[in-house]
């Protein structure tokens, strides 16, 4: 007996739409390996609907005060949390996380984060006017930049889509959000809750792959492109910004580093970096999945982290016992998978290295030692339910390695020594430097990275300005 799928639509100008051409594809959840929806693939019609919407709404929004904009981005905080338990369903369809820490872990800080753009909505404030010349006074005006192009990524849904959208609203932007095309179901509820509070075409939704990105990125209409996304997705859309230089905005991967000196707690490392890199089955940019550990305790950490990684569970997303659900896609089991069958023969799997069950795409916690700095494993980024371990000897190699990769999003350090710590976060060449503690966020600090891993921020003020532009006001006093 078949069952009938959901039809999930494209929101262009205030309405629900299906794409154009009638094409679909199917959205599949993670927890079950089967279909439960289907979604629109988005060509050139539907893009170039989105972005005339979006480009007739920008004139009166860009217009409204800040206190209507904190105003609309208040209710919608205040609609996601009323709406939480739909949102939490369609996240859990998405990507088969937990229930209870998709509830407990995602709608606070998203709502959070919200609020926090809405009282940024206020605060869009330049250098005090001054005469800098003779008889001409000049000031500063901060702008909304215009429509902003964005792609959000499958490992946090409705997360990343707040983290796109609610900056470029508070700052007066008006936006046409892609979701990516395994995870848009939450996106489409959010579409249907903010867009019942925002003016048509302030806030559009288009489904599709990487085909209807690239036609978002390509268009001539936005102002800016902002993606969070793998390496190679950044790279693609630099490039094609750059052929009408448009803002760009990126997000990338991450391989971070996660330094254990000797002086360490190893139990209470241990358990915070376990639940740091396992979290979400380590998909996420941040996850603390390359360990550093001095000599001197390596085979006690090692030891102690394979037990803890054998005791903790993945499962259905209503089993309350499990840190994480399945691996988002097949290609994702795939790759990493492929990750621990290639490793070299050097390297011992210390725990797990298999898929879990017969169903869905889950894959057990997973630790793997005695690796070298540059074998595969520890200088691209696996995405997975892996943490590896590497034996250092000194501060001067533990920098060394931890910088000795194309990424630099995020880092920690684990250690009582103060005046190391403090070393320790300069020579460290990443976007967050947390010291003993791993992927705590607040939505009034940056986050982004250097070198492959992107530029600009999310989140706090500097993610705010990113979305803004500037404008130098000259006016003479002799009228």
């Amino acid at each position: 007996m078949s069952t009938e799928l959901r039809r999930l639509r494209n929101y262009i100008d205030g309405e629900f739409r299906d794409a154009a051409d009638g094409r679909t594809t199917d959205v599949v959840n993670p927890a079950t390996g089967e279909a439960y929806a289907t979604a629109p693939l988005s060509g050139q019609a539907d893009v170039d609907a989105a972005m005339a919407a979006a480009a007739a709404a920008f004139p009166a929004w860009r217009d409204t005060t800040p206190a209507e904009r904190q105003k609309a981005l208040l209710k919608i905080a205040d609609a996601f949390e009323e709406r939480a338990e739909e949102l939490i369903a369609a996240e859990v369809e998405n990507t088969g996380k937990p229930i209870g820490l998709t509830r407990s872990e995602e709608i606070p800080p998203m709502v959070d984060q919200i609020r926090f753009f809405a009282g940024a909505a206020r605060m869009l404030e330049g250098r005090g006017a001054g005469e800098y010349m003779e008889g001409l006074t000049s000031f500063v005006r901060r702008e909304p930049i215009g429509v902003c192009a964005q792609v959000a990524p499958w490992n946090y849904p409705m997360m990343m889509a707040v983290w796109k959208f609610a900056p470029a609203l508070a700052a007066g932007n008006t936006v046409v959000l892609k979701p990516s095309d395994t995870t848009p179901a939450s996106t489409a509820l959010m579409a249907d809750i903010t867009g019942s509070i925002v003016p048509k075409g302030v806030f559009n939704v288009v489904c599709g792959d990487r085909d209807t990105g690239r036609l978002m990125v390509e268009h001539e209409t936005p102002a800016m492109a902002s993606i969070t996304g793998s390496v190679r997705a950044g790279m693609s859309v630099a490039e094609s910004a750059s052929k009408d230089l448009k803002r760009v905005h990126l997000e990338l991967g991450g391989k971070a580093p996660v330094v254990v000196f000797e002086d360490t707690d190893i139990p209470k490392a241990v358990a915070g970096i376990s639940e740091a890199g396992y979290f979400n089955a380590g998909q996420d940019c941040t996850a603390a999945t390359r360990v550093l550990v001095h000599e001197s305790v390596h085979d006690e950490f090692v030891s102690a982290l394979a037990k803890a990684a054998s005791e903790i569970k993945t499962g259905q997303p209503d089993d309350e016992d499990v840190l994480y659900g399945p691996l988002n896609n097949p290609n994702q089991l795939k790759q990493v998978s492929g990750f621990i069958e290639r490793l070299p023969a050097h390297a011992k799997v210390e725990a797990g290295g298999h898929q879990v069950g017969d169903k869905g795409y889950f894959y057990a916690p997973t630790v793997v030692s005695g690796l070298k700095q540059d074998d595969e494993i520890i200088q691209q980024e696996v995405f997975g339910p892996v943490i590896t371990v590497q034996s250092f000897r000194d501060e001067d190699q533990a920098v060394e390695w931890a910088n000795g990769v194309e990424y630099a999003l995020a880092s920690s350090v684990w250690t009582k020594d103060h005046g190391r710590a403090m070393r320790m976060s300069k020579k460290l060449d990443f976007g967050c430097v947390w010291i003993n503690t791993h992927i705590p966020l607040v939505a009034e600090m940056p986050h982004g990275g250097f070198k492959k891993s992107g530029y600009g921020k999310d989140l706090s003020g500097y993610g705010f300005e990113d979305y803004t532009r500037i404008k130098h006001v000259m006016t003479s006093l002799d009228v």
